[in-house]
């Protein structure tokens, strides 16, 4: 059976039931499947590795639905750009959209809401230093609305944000 990995590469189930059931199946760039399917495709709980290529070293474990990320789930970032950080959260249609926490390699973490791979809505960044951030973000900006902005020297900044600048109170 061959199946597809949403990316365009095509793989082959090599073990198990990859049509409904539970099953194993990698491609020729080593991308590698292991968990349950439905009509041929992801479904139910499971574990994609990503082999060469753009999202090389990537890895997600947890929900799956019609052969993208959906439910609860986790994905570590292997690539280079990205590399060390790690989202554990809801997933919809392949994206980040819920609840969730992002932390970042240089140790920043985002918690709370995410809209179509994107920290929209309400959560808390924190940073190595120390600041910290509570209040709105919108379409991955950082402090975009009501908020407050706590230094980690205790300076604190209430009020209106846009685009990460404070605008007043």
């Amino acid at each position: 059976m061959i199946f597809s990995c949403g990316d365009g590469k095509e793989g082959e189930c090599i073990s198990g039931d990859c049509e409904n059931g539970y099953g194993t199946a990698t491609s020729a760039s080593g991308d590698k499947y292991v968990g349950e399917w439905k009509d041929g495709k992801f479904d139910g709980q499971g574990t994609f590795t990503f082999g060469k290529g753009e999202w090389e070293g990537d890895k997600y474990v947890g929900g799956w639905k019609d052969g993208k990320k959906d439910g609860q789930g986790t994905y570590t970032y292997g690539k280079v750009q990205f590399k060390g950080d790690k989202y554990i959260g809801v997933w919809k249609d392949d994206k980040m959209h819920g609840q969730g926490t992002y932390t970042y390699a240089n140790g920043d973490k985002y918690v709370g809401e995410h809209k179509d791979d994107k920290r929209t809505g309400q959560g808390t960044y924190i940073w190595t230093d120390g600041d910290k951030y509570v209040g709105e973000f919108k379409n991955g900006t950082i402090m975009h609305g009501q908020g407050t902005f706590t230094s980690a020297d205790g300076y604190v900044e209430k009020g209106l944000f846009h685009n990460g600048v404070f605008i007043g109170e």
